[in-house]
């Protein structure tokens, strides 16, 4: 079994994985607040942790691996886009769940083995504020709850801050129910106009911080091996999530991951700078270069830079995963077999890479060499296992390059005849014609003393030859 390394963003450390029971892993993810499409931001971290997900089953067996990945689908954001359109929220936030869930699926996310919404939680989040309560950690002021922050000694530990230097340089809410400015919402009062739940504080509606306390409590238990989400989220969210979970007593997450976050082009993603994009925009090609990007190109390009460290999201580097994949399918097709590849182990100099610290760039660059070898079955093993295609997608991947090859050998013995003819009668015009066409399905036409050579590229489209 291969020993997995991984930075705790706790300790600052790189640190092993050891399960808190043996031969059983349990993890964490915060996920979206499901309002509208994910960006590409909210992506990333999607991705990367679920590049852990697949490493974790494989080493520890799927049925060892218990992922939670949450749907805020309480918030005052959801809150607000309902009032806006008219629209319930309960349609809201179940056609944005389903957005969310397609367009993961699109980058090759695999579903986690629990996805909880956190409007099924509330008894949970209910009790647990109850018991802040009992334990002096919390209390109830108009209405609402709150975390009495100074009476967790640990506050900030997992950020680095102090809380004196929180309230010196940072913006906090002064409010007239709160004892000390940092102190933040357990639970707070609902309009009539707006979801709420019968509380010993009055109708009312969680803080956004409780969520995860209560349902990972819930699901994983008092503690579990690895939390992770985007390093945004470190302070408050995570901070709040350990102060509450561990004044309750709970040991909570003993691992701690962060992905960095993502720019566009070298700058931040804003609506207000123009390079602000959903997947989907991705995906149907309303995003930079009014192209369509396939879902594996996406994840290539996130895979492309290490989880701790900022992405930027470029043309270029679409561009180049997608001529890599292109170059990857070409591989298999002409030479592999994907039935044999099926029963083939993962590599473990992959499995290498990834466990030490979810490695991802050098994982890729493991990939290159299985083409370069050429291991062609290797190649679409480890293909699969990182999640750029699953084995159906990519048997129709291959079989659409080995159909088109078919299709261009016999268009290249007809362009060959109408060339030599050509030349004959100087009247180049049906060359021309044919030429043309092939072009704009993506076919590399090179015509030499020798002969024809049709080759497909990158985005080959033969339904622009079916009538040729």
């Amino acid at each position: 079994m291969a020993d997995i390394t991984l930075k705790n963003s706790r300790t600052r450390s790189l640190e092993r994985l050891d399960p808190i029971v043996p031969g059983k892993v349990s993890m964490y993810l915060c996920g979206p607040t499901v309002y509208d499409r994910a960006h590409i931001g909210n992506a990333r971290s999607a991705v990367v942790f679920d590049q852990l997900f697949r490493l974790l089953r494989h080493v520890f067996g799927a049925e060892n691996v218990t992922f939670v990945r949450n749907f805020t689908d309480v918030d005052d954001k959801i809150n607000a886009r309902a009032a806006e359109t008219g629209r319930p929220i309960s349609d809201i936030t179940a056609e944005t769940s389903q957005w969310y869930l397609d367009d993961m699926g699109a980058l090759g996310v695999l579903e986690p083995t629990h996805m909880p919404r956190a409007t099924a939680y509330i008894a949970e989040m209910v009790t647990f504020i109850e018991d802040l309560i009992d334990k002096g950690h919390a209390y109830a002021k108009d209405g609402h709850v709150l975390f009495r922050v100074r009476s967790f000694a640990d506050y900030g530990k997992l950020s680095g801050r102090s809380v004196d230097d929180m309230i010196a340089g940072a913006r906090v809410e002064v409010a007239p129910y709160k004892e000390d400015p940092m102190d933040f919402v357990l639970w707070k009062p609902s309009a009539d106009d707006i979801p709420g739940w019968d509380s010993p504080w009055g109708r009312g509606r969680p803080g956004w911080h409780i969520e995860c306390s209560a349902m990972s409590h819930a699901i994983l238990g008092e503690e579990f091996d690895i939390h992770a989400g985007g390093s945004d989220l470190l302070f408050p969210h995570h901070e709040n999530e350990v102060a509450q979970s561990c004044a309750a007593g709970h040991p909570f997450a003993r691992i701690w991951l962060h992905n960095e976050m993502l720019q566009v082009e070298g700058k931040k993603m804003s609506k207000s700078l123009g390079n602000f994009f959903t997947v989907r925009d991705l995906l149907e090609g309303h995003g930079p270069g009014g192209k369509g990007i396939p879902g594996e190109v996406i994840r290539m390009v996130f895979l492309g830079t290490h989880y701790g460290k900022p992405m930027d999201w470029t043309a270029e580097k679409a561009v180049e995963a997608a001529f890599t994949l292109h170059g990857y399918i070409e591989t298999i097709a002409m030479m592999g077999d994907i039935e044999a590849a099926k029963s083939l182990d993962v590599d473990s100099e992959i499995v290498a890479a990834l466990a030490d610290d979810l490695n991802t760039h050098e994982a890729l660059v493991r990939l290159r060499r299985l083409r370069d070898q050429p291991d062609a079955n290797a190649l679409a093993r480890n293909l699969v296992f990182l999640g750029f295609f699953n084995w159906q997608q990519l048997e129709k991947q291959v079989e659409t390059y080995r159909d088109g090859v078919a299709r261009l050998s016999d268009l290249a013995a007809r362009l060959q005849e109408v060339r030599l003819k050509a030349m004959e009668t100087k009247d180049f015009s049906e060359v021309d014609r044919l030429k043309t066409r092939l072009v704009e399905a993506n076919v590399s036409v090179q015509m030499n003393k020798s002969g024809v050579n049709l080759r497909p590229e990158v985005d080959f489209d033969p339904s622009k030859l079916e009538d040729l």
